[in-house]
């Protein structure tokens, strides 16, 4: 019974019952959120090598968090407030960050394949080198994102906002940018051969 309750709708695991280093997940988030304001008894919280592997993160406020190596696979970060925070590293495939705040986010070296991305705000984000194969970005905000040596094989980018981002050495091919909003004067590579 106690393994019912801890799981969530969909299988995802209530941070209540996710402990990291002796500590309940819960209870690191609200002492982080007391820490993002300012507030007394406010803990920087740092899950860096957690396993948070299903577990539901919907709408959490981990701004500023550090979150290097940890293991969030298949977990839901819908909606979460996650600006600054460091995934260098991090395994995120099937993770669901649609609509997430992921502002100046780091995600250097992290695996990102067949993440959930639609509509999530990349501005000024860290993707370098990161894994996104798969992984549906759509309706994303990536302006003035840093995406050298991404690997976008097979990703989603309709409607993607490419705008103010450097694209010069990414490898975009095999990607439908269409109905992506480039930067003024982007040329696919391979364009205009033939």
């Amino acid at each position: 019974m106690g393994l019912l309750r801890a799981l969530k709708p969909g299988g995802l695991r209530s941070p209540g019952s996710i402990r990291h280093n002796g500590k309940r997940l819960s209870k690191i988030i609200e002492e982080h959120v007391l820490f993002t304001r300012g507030a007394e008894g406010g803990v920087r919280a740092d899950l860096s090598g957690a396993n948070l592997r299903h577990a539901d993160l919907s709408k959490a406020n981990l701004s500023l968090a550090n979150l290097q190596g940890a293991n969030f696979e298949g977990a839901s970060l819908r909606g979460a407030r996650l600006v600054s925070a460091d995934f260098s590293n991090a395994k995120l495939q099937k993770a669901d960050l649609r609509s997430a705040d992921l502002t100046e986010t780091v995600f250097e070296g992290a695996d990102l394949t067949e993440a959930q991305m639609g509509g999530a705000e990349l501005f000024r984000a860290t993707l370098h080198k990161a894994i996104l194969r798969g992984a549906d970005f759509g309706a994303t905000n990536f302006r003035g994102a840093d995406i050298r040596g991404a690997d976008f094989t097979g990703a989603n980018m309709k409607t993607a906002i490419l705008r103010e981002t450097n694209l010069d050495g990414v490898d975009l091919s095999g990607v439908d940018l269409s109905t992506a909003l480039l930067p003024r004067g982007y040329k696919e590579a391979g364009a205009g051969k033939g």
